[in-house]
């Protein structure tokens, strides 16, 4: 598969980035954070919060990162960014405008699941960069499209039943997507991504009941 840019250009935008937005990383890891311990201490309005920062990271990724820097180097960054933002949409729609997004710990595979792959994205992620030399600022952060996107698969873990499959889509297209930077660009953390898009297949269609079959028709 040819590419419209080079490995040296692909590194360089990270260090572009990087560089321009420090320390918004820390900000967006906080921001992580944040939502990890709304899952352990929920109130009524956690769930609209943890909704509202993962729609804040899906438009940040095609916002800060696809228009404003990869674009630079890639014309398919327009639609990359597009995708995103809808992905930031619909957590949007259905977490914070129509509070479909119900998020618990429950204790069970499905959440230690889901834990692990937070713990990928947040530690494991930057590390395997550091190991694999690819060091600051040359580093895929927290924020940017694939540690986000496996964080995104973690959180999604511990819905509660019945949710919207929709908020699914956006990130396992893009877990197809970036996962061809482990083959293709050296970037052998994303391997996770193949994890973390078949843990989405997987809960978007082990979803006992889907809205629809919620609502209550009026008899005839």
């Amino acid at each position: 598969m040819r590419l419209p840019f080079t490995i040296d250009q692909f590194y360089a935008v990270f260090r572009d980035y990087n560089e321009a937005l420090w320390p918004s990383q820390i900000g967006l890891v906080v921001l992580a954070i944040a939502a990890i311990i709304f899952l352990f201490r929920p109130r009524p309005w956690t769930d609209a919060a943890v909704s509202g920062i993962l729609a804040f990271f899906w438009i940040w990724i095609g916002l800060a990162y696809q228009l404003a820097f990869f674009a630079r180097i890639n014309p398919l960054a327009y639609a990359f960014a597009g995708l995103a933002m809808l992905g930031g949409l619909a957590f949007l729609w259905q977490g914070v405008l129509r509070r479909r997004l119900r998020f618990q710990w429950t204790g069970d595979k499905r959440a230690f699941g889901g834990a692990a792959l937070i713990f990928f994205a947040l530690f494991v992620y930057p590390a395997w960069s550091w190991f694999a030399g690819h060091r600051y600022p040359f580093m895929p952060t927290f924020g940017l499209p694939c540690p986000t996107t496996i964080f995104t698969i973690g959180l999604l873990a511990f819905l509660k039943r019945p949710y919207p499959r929709s908020i699914f889509i956006v990130p396992i297209l893009w877990c197809l997507v970036g996962s061809q930077a482990a083959f293709l660009l050296g970037v052998p953390q994303d391997l996770g991504l193949i994890i973390a898009g078949t843990a989405g297949v997987i809960l978007m269609v082990r979803n006992k009941h889907s809205y629809r079959s919620t609502v209550i028709r009026p008899r005839r």
